[in-house]
């Protein structure tokens, strides 16, 4: 399991004209090709009259499937280099979809290899990026004598404070990287002069904007 990995925030879209073609760039997060799949053919439907619907995705943990079609443009002008705007950004997990309504102007190939270029670019620039951080649950339980303390300081640190509990005592569900347990451990108990119960909890992947 990876300790974190860059993906597409959100499903989206962004269109572009270029030399009068509309180029309509769509992303979504797919964590199987059988997703990515679907999704190309929901857009290819969408967009039945467009002159093209090129496609690219990338899926799992060490990248193993890659695909890319160009859809009837010149070989190699559209999905590779929309493959290549995903490896370059290093996304994971992420299928992407050029729609191109021709405008009556040729491209030709370096032309068509930066125009889908730059429409996957923009429609994952507009969607936004996160890392996906695997992260433990640590729960901190402490008198409320030391509620204004630990609090301030949870919140001042790397750490992320994602709730506070409020009953007989106070308890803080704090999120730390894998691997930190121990120093998030170790300092808690230096904070409270070890006046506080620390357990860990889940293992989860939180996800952060990039």
């Amino acid at each position: 399991m990876l300790t974190k990995y860059f993906t597409i925030k959100q499903e989206g879209s962004h269109e572009i004209v270029i030399q009068k073609s509309r180029f309509i760039g769509y992303v979504k997060r797919t964590e199987t090709e059988e997703e990515a799949q679907a999704f190309i053919q929901q857009i290819k439907k969408k967009h039945h009259d467009a002159t093209h619907n090129c496609s690219a995705y990338m899926i799992g943990e060490r990248n193993q499937i890659q695909k890319a079609h160009d859809d009837g443009e010149p070989s190699g002008t559209a999905g590779v280099p929309m493959l290549e705007v995903l490896k370059k950004k290093d996304l994971k997990d992420t299928t992407v979809v050029v729609t191109r309504y021709f405008g009556g102007i040729k491209l030709g190939a370096g032309g068509l290899i930066r125009a889908y270029s730059n429409s996957t670019s923009e429609a994952i620039d507009h969607v936004g990026v996160v890392k996906r951080q695997l992260m433990k649950e640590m729960k901190v339980t402490a008198d409320y004598t030391l509620l204004g303390k630990l609090e301030n300081q949870l919140r001042s640190s790397d750490y992320l404070l994602e709730t506070i509990d409020y009953l007989d005592k106070v308890t803080f569900h704090v999120y730390v990287e894998s691997g930190e347990e121990e120093a998030f451990t170790d300092w808690m108990v230096n904070l409270t002069s070890d006046q506080a119960d620390i357990a860990e909890g889940e293992e989860t992947y939180m996800e952060i904007e990039i």
